[in-house]
């Protein structure tokens, strides 16, 4: 347990480090993508029944089952915008996308505005239930 915990942590550090540096991020991430997928070609390749074909069906079935399917081809953020017929992050220009921008700054000032009133609201009938 004590090992995960650290584990975690250290994640968020390197996380943490490489955000700040998007392009070697991308490097450390795409060397470690393909060693990992190479690892899984070779580790199936000790299989003799994982035939291509065989492959393919166990991948896809195991893809429904765990509802990676489709996120994983078209991604979720393409699959919402295409049913909000919104338009893609590269055909947007500047003036829409600092639209959302500020769209998105409004709603969480709202979020927080709630949150307050909420608050407010729970404090006043706590204090009423007490009495």
């Amino acid at each position: 347990m004590k090992l995960l915990r650290w584990l975690d942590r250290l994640e968020d550090r390197v996380r943490h480090h490489l955000s700040k540096r998007p392009r070697l991020y991308a490097l450390v991430a795409g060397i470690a993508i393909v060693l990992f997928w190479r690892g899984v070609w070779q580790l199936a390749d000790q299989f003799d029944f994982l035939t291509p074909g065989t492959s393919i069906v166990i991948a896809v079935l195991l893809m429904l089952l765990t509802g990676t399917f489709v996120s994983f081809f078209i991604g979720g953020r393409l699959l919402i915008s295409g049913l909000m017929a919104d338009k893609r992050l590269d055909e947007k220009t500047a003036e829409e996308i600092k639209q959302e921008e500020e769209d998105i700054l409004r709603l969480r000032e709202t979020i927080k505005e709630l949150r307050k009133d909420i608050s407010e609201i729970k404090d006043k009938l706590n204090s009423l239930s007490s009495k």
